[in-house]
């Protein structure tokens, strides 16, 4: 299973996910940058495969062959950053 990079939804998936394969919520591409297990913003052109050719449009699909769909989305939000949060936002929270 991915997330959509789009819809943030759970999507069951196959063994593999062809370049034309859409979500099934919001009919946005599966085989993105977003979704992929490589994709890190803080890498050289955003992807810590270093023999992979450059992506301009990462919510497009494409014809990587390093893809490989990550099981975590990097753009859901994750219950151990919304906790941190809260945290700290009880912490500065004005008294009156």
């Amino acid at each position: 299973m991915v997330f959509c990079h789009h819809c943030k939804n759970q999507v069951e998936t196959g063994d593999k996910i062809g370049r034309q394969e859409t979500c099934s919520h919001c009919r946005y591409d599966l085989h993105v940058c977003y979704n992929c297990q490589h994709y890190d913003p803080k890498s050289y052109n955003d992807c810590r495969e270093s023999q992979a050719d450059r992506v301009l449009e990462k919510d497009k699909a494409n014809f990587c062959d390093y893809f490989f769909a990550s099981e975590v989305s990097m753009l859901a939000p994750s219950k151990k950053l919304d906790d941190t949060k809260s945290k700290l936002e009880a912490l500065f929270k004005k008294k009156d």
